[in-house]
């Protein structure tokens, strides 16, 4: 859906905000949203491992409690997952 500055100037004028204020408040919903998801995702390669964080899924490896054989994707992902994290709250903080 492509929303023409028009459309965009029309909505603000109805809802009686800004057009600053109403991209504004979408970016950030956009971005609440999308941490939400990472941090779901996050909660479930933690729980599954029973772990809190990527340094102590690879203190697991170093440990031999984990088997690095059908595990390596899942901490990679999680690793992945927490940099995007990251990047969210950064954006999100910076607004």
């Amino acid at each position: 859906m492509k929303l023409e500055m028009k459309e965009l100037e029309d909505l603000a004028e109805k809802l009686n905000i800004s057009k600053e204020d109403l991209l504004h408040e979408g970016l950030k919903s956009f971005l609440e949203k999308k941490l939400r998801e990472i941090k779901t995702d996050i909660f479930k390669i933690t729980s599954k491992y029973g772990v809190r964080s990527v340094e102590e899924f690879e203190e697991k490896y170093r440990k031999g409690k984990v088997e690095e054989k059908d595990t390596w994707q899942d901490l990679q992902r999680l690793d992945h997952l927490e940099f995007k994290k990251d990047e969210l709250e950064k954006a999100l903080g910076s607004l």
